[in-house]
């Protein structure tokens, strides 16, 4: 009774909260991998038709492989994003005929990063030169989504990234072209909406997704972080509650997420959405969302998150 007791929600304090999760979830886009294929058709069950599915770029990935996954997620009723790091690009007309292949098998967004290489392969060193190169709405692109990175990154001065992420956001839209920033996934609030309102101040209008670890065992998550430059929220993980008595369960961003919403309700232009990471659990993400997607949650009069 103790325990049930606990999950008691208080509805004047928790409805509001609940309809923007709700939305939260309803709304995000998913990453998929290449080796997530056999399990897209299972996806539909739990996601939206029309759902944003950003398209990652494994070590050693070719990109007709990308191409591949990108006709079969359209394929499937979702909106295919690419992963391009344009520094593995060789050429003008490698990118242009990527872009062109993705074009005409529907896509409208690329994801455009620079890469976590020391030297370009070809022309481009960074997604502001690709930007102002390739006509990319010639290939009915019509959407870039970029890199964010509000706890900054391991290998770029904090000044050169915030100045780039201006650069690209301002070029972009000069183009003609919709932006969303998608950040590196993170750990604590705080770093990420600093980063947005920074954003904001400086006259950004982008659509701004928080970048979130799907349902994943801590192990994994420290795992993917460490290897990914995570910044100074992955202390976070071994700040909470009996965060190390779940080492061998699944660890959520059901905390995070919450202090999102809450943020998200008196200040709803911060940011428009959140990105979900799967780290191979890509159906086990699918499946949580939806559960959070129907309303099959219960928020705690401690404000405590728990989706079934």
């Amino acid at each position: 009774m103790a325990n049930e007791a606990a999950l008691l929600e208080p509805p004047a304090a928790t409805a509001t909260l609940r309809k923007v999760l709700m939305r939260l979830a309803r709304e995000a886009s998913v990453e998929i991998n290449v080796q997530d294929l056999t399990h897209l058709g299972d996806s539909r069950k739990y996601l939206p038709a029309g759902a944003r599915m950003y398209i990652s770029h494994l070590p050693k990935q070719a990109f007709e492989d990308t191409l591949r996954v990108c006709a079969a997620v359209k394929a499937a009723g979702f909106d295919p994003v690419p992963h391009i790091p344009v520094r593995l690009l060789e050429s003008h007309e490698q990118f242009n005929k990527l872009a062109g292949g993705a074009g005409g098998l529907g896509v409208k967004e690329l994801l455009l990063v620079s890469g976590d290489y020391a030297l370009a392969n070809g022309p481009f060193d960074n997604v502001a030169e690709v930007l102002r190169s390739i006509d990319l709405r010639s290939h009915g692109i019509e959407r870039v989504s970029i890199g964010g990175h509000p706890e900054g990154h391991s290998k770029v001065e904090l000044d050169e990234i915030r100045r780039a992420e201006l650069d690209k956001a301002r070029i972009a839209r000069e183009l003609g072209l919709n932006v969303t920033f998608v950040t590196q996934f993170f750990f604590e609030s705080a770093p990420f909406l600093a980063w947005a309102r920074q954003l904001r101040s400086g006259g950004v209008s982008a659509d701004i997704r928080a970048g979130l670890a799907g349902p994943a065992k801590i192990t994994t998550l420290l795992r993917y972080a460490m290897r990914c430059g995570v910044g100074p929220s992955i202390k976070a993980l071994g700040s909470r509650p009996g965060t190390f008595t779940k080492l061998l369960g699944e660890q959520g961003p059901e905390h995070l997420l919450t202090e999102l919403a809450e943020d998200a309700i008196g200040q709803p232009l911060t940011f428009q959405g959140i990105h979900l990471f799967c780290f191979g659990g890509y159906l086990r993400t699918c499946r949580w969302l939806q559960a959070l997607a129907s309303g099959e949650f219960q928020v705690s009069a401690a404000g405590e998150l728990s989706v079934r």
